[in-house]
């Protein structure tokens, strides 16, 4: 699993932030976005204790193949900063 990433964080509360890990340049299948989601969860578990943090997996680059995966209301909030061009995302590898 090599694929280019970047990652970028959307705050839900002043202490609590979801983490948004895009796939660049290539659509993958479900099982790929869901063991991206697993190891995210695991490096931010590692890094900064957070035992359940919110992660959204955006793929896609036009209309018609943007997706985001996650829970619902993670989902909604992540959309809503990319329509408001809210996001910074920096180049990200998962270990």
């Amino acid at each position: 699993m090599n694929y280019r990433l970047a990652h970028a964080a959307v705050r839900e509360h002043p202490r609590k932030v979801i983490h948004v890990v895009r796939v660049l340049d290539e659509l993958i299948e479900p099982e790929a976005i869901d063991e991206i989601a697993a190891r995210m969860r695991e490096r931010v578990l590692m890094k900064q204790g957070e035992p359940e943090a919110a992660v959204v997996v955006v793929q896609g680059d036009s209309k018609d193949t943007l997706r985001l995966y996650g829970e619902p209301y993670a989902v909604t909030r992540v959309r809503a900063a990319m329509f408001n061009a809210a996001i910074r995302w920096q180049d990200f590898a998962l270990d």
